[in-house]
């Protein structure tokens, strides 16, 4: 008698969880990706515009072109993201970043770290280090 009410109350939980996999999951605020990619646009518009600031602001040592390709490097590494939740979530992120940007809560070393990601990794081999001129 015990064995098969734990094989129903197992049963039944099992029933649960598959019904619950199924279940849509709300959306963040875009209703559809079309939606969202026009959020991405937005956002996108909204850094492109602040660069000029942002380089006078921090006097920082790039011209206002390579803040732009730095913006457009930064979107680029997601274009492949599909799923409006994720991309509502990245949209978050790059508003509130944005936001610290524009109320200088960053320092000067905050912003060139996203220059510091496109230089080439140092050579580990010794080939490649001695034809970059380095000693092993």
């Amino acid at each position: 008698m015990h064995r098969d009410v734990t094989a129903v109350m197992a049963s039944t939980a099992a029933t649960r969880s598959a019904a619950g996999a199924a279940k849509v999951v709300k959306p963040l605020f875009s209703r559809d990706l079309d939606e969202a990619k026009r959020r991405v646009r937005e956002l996108y518009r909204a850094w492109y515009r602040e660069v000029p600031n942002t380089v006078a602001t921090f006097q920082l040592d790039i011209k206002t072109r390579q803040g732009r390709d730095k913006v457009r490097e930064m979107f680029d590494k997601n274009k492949h993201v599909t799923d409006p939740r994720v991309i509502d979530m990245l949209v978050i992120k790059g508003k509130m970043e944005l936001q610290e940007t524009i109320n200088v809560w960053k320092q000067k070393t905050h912003i060139m770290r996203y220059f510091h990601e496109t230089e080439q990794p140092a050579a580990t081999d010794f080939l490649s280090k001695f034809y970059a001129g380095h000693n092993p």
